[in-house]
């Protein structure tokens, strides 16, 4: 497999220390472009210390290598994001794969011919092809439009993402995605869901510790609220998030680093870029899945 000059989609993964999930990944897209010539892979080994940067030096015959020193999370996406030739890139994690050249076609004729489009929400699936349900995602699973995408498989124009500012490096982890997709929209282009083009998640649960899942959706998430939303309606949704992430500190006795991120969530210096009215409508998914009384209301009915 010869590299390419001149391609025309670019997949982009990131790998830290699972070694055994980037030699899949690997293997899967190696299978699907082995008869293609107008798609380039780039992998970023975030400064793994499980010999997965040595295994991806072996690839670069076929693949485009960036190593990094340090774990610097989803920053280390934006160097990968950077060198790509694609006019589009298929972004995916390091245990995540497209299933098929379906998917790869697909996404590069939807950016082809809809001028409107500026991200391909792919359909996350298990390894046995069922979907893996998400709030991001329209949950009756038909192609339209969708107001945010899921991080391990989604296709985005290369200009449009810098544009954005790439992935919010500050962010490190989680809520990356929601900040590009409310980027993709004041850029007044669309998310589309087409159930057609399909990624399989394998949920490796290596590197997902307790602490993070509180620290960084509880800080990041009232990170977005105080950038786009206005008061009273920021007060409300902060609250209910301060809610949600005790809740689950005290699942998971992290009650130190969730006093971490609501300092860092409330005191860190944030310039707001409140959301006109129809923009504010346009996620209320979004709302929903921060409101304190929608969720309850769920439970109950």
């Amino acid at each position: 497999m010869n590299k390419m000059t001149t391609p025309k989609l670019s997949i982009v993964f990131l790998n830290y220390n699972r070694l055994i999930e980037t030699r899949y990944t690997l293997a899967q897209i190696s299978c699907l472009l082995e008869h293609r010539q107008d798609v380039e892979v780039i992998a970023i080994d975030n400064g793994s210390s499980d010999g997965t940067s040595d295994y991806l030096q072996t690839q670069s015959d076929w693949i485009n290598v960036v190593s990094l020193p340090h774990n610097t999370g989803i920053a280390g996406y934006n160097v990968g994001f950077k060198q790509a030739k694609g006019d589009y890139l298929l972004v995916l994690d390091d245990d995540s794969h497209p299933v098929d050249n379906i998917t790869l076609d697909r996404i590069i004729q939807c950016l082809d011919t809809c001028p409107e489009v500026g991200v391909v929400a792919c359909r996350i699936e298990s390894m046995k092809g069922e979907p893996i349900y998400t709030w991001h995602l329209p949950k009756n699973d038909d192609p339209g439009t969708s107001m945010a995408f899921v991080g391990c498989g989604f296709a985005i124009r290369r200009t449009l993402f810098e544009k954005i500012g790439w992935y919010p490096a500050e962010f490190f982890l989680y809520q990356n995605e929601m900040e590009v997709a409310i980027g993709v929209m004041r850029h007044h282009y669309k998310i589309y869901y087409d159930p057609s083009c399909r990624v399989v998640h394998r949920q490796s649960p290596q590197g997902r510790t307790n602490w993070r899942q509180v620290y960084y959706p509880t800080r990041n998430t009232i990170w977005l609220i105080r950038r786009y939303f206005p008061f009273p309606a920021a007060a409300y949704l902060i609250g209910s998030r301060l809610c949600f992430g005790l809740i689950r500190a005290i699942q998971s006795l992290e009650l130190g680093w969730y006093y971490q991120a609501v300092r860092e969530a409330l005191y860190t210096p944030i310039e707001p870029q409140i959301l006109p009215s129809i923009q504010q409508k346009q996620l209320a998914l979004f709302w929903r899945q921060n409101s304190i009384l929608h969720q309850l209301m769920g439970r109950l009915y």
